[in-house]
């Protein structure tokens, strides 16, 4: 990328759900997020797809796992080397082909966790410099550090509403049963101490 050059703009979806927030961020905060999101749903109900040809939650969970490993490639790759390629990749094949339905959703988020992690702790120690480097994708073109979390942040938003739709439009009441529990165990100690 040549000097003063504002780079590639992240795509407007994403800048539109990352809003003004940080993205370093909006990552950091997404692993527990999607656990909450998951948290009280059956695998069967993490399997059921929204509509035909749509991903259900446990695959968009290993969507994000996947995903983050391949970022982590490219933040090494572009920190550490001048202007390498950025192989792009099939995300659908990935889904697919890679046996998301043969694992758990609670391991899959786990994954996503560990893997988000690491590279969060990568992006913390990076020189500030690295942040402007650029690797070059196959199908972008010039994608910097800086670009590439910051659409990943959006990404994980988009993700995070996804699966919150899909949640309280096929289960809405898998969240109400918990609160309720809660809600009358909590009146039952209040009882017992005013006793």
């Amino acid at each position: 990328m040549a000097a003063g050059s504002p780079g590639p703009v992240v795509p407007p979806r994403y800048a539109a759900a990352l809003g003004g927030d940080d993205p370093v961020s909006v990552m950091a905060e997404t692993p527990d997020r999607v656990r909450r999101l998951i948290r009280g749903l059956t695998e069967k109900q993490l399997e059921t797809k929204p509509a035909r040809g749509k991903w259900c939650i446990k695959e968009i969970v290993a969507h994000l796992a996947d995903g983050e490993v391949i970022l982590g490639s490219r933040y090494r790759f572009i920190g550490a080397h001048d202007r390498p390629p950025l192989p792009g990749y099939d995300q659908d094949a990935f889904v697919e082909r890679l046996g998301p339905m043969n694992a758990k959703a609670a391991d899959l988020a786990d994954d996503f966790a560990m893997a988000r992690a690491v590279n969060l702790g990568l992006l913390e120690r990076l020189p500030a410099e690295a942040w402007d480097r650029v690797g070059l994708h196959a199908e972008r073109g010039e994608e910097s550090i800086r670009f590439t979390v910051a659409t990943y942040a959006g990404h994980d938003r988009i993700h995070l509403a996804q699966i919150e739709t899909i949640r309280t439009g096929l289960f809405p009441k898998a969240g109400k049963r918990r609160a309720t529990r809660r809600s009358a165990k909590t009146a039952r100690k209040k009882a017992a101490v005013r006793r």
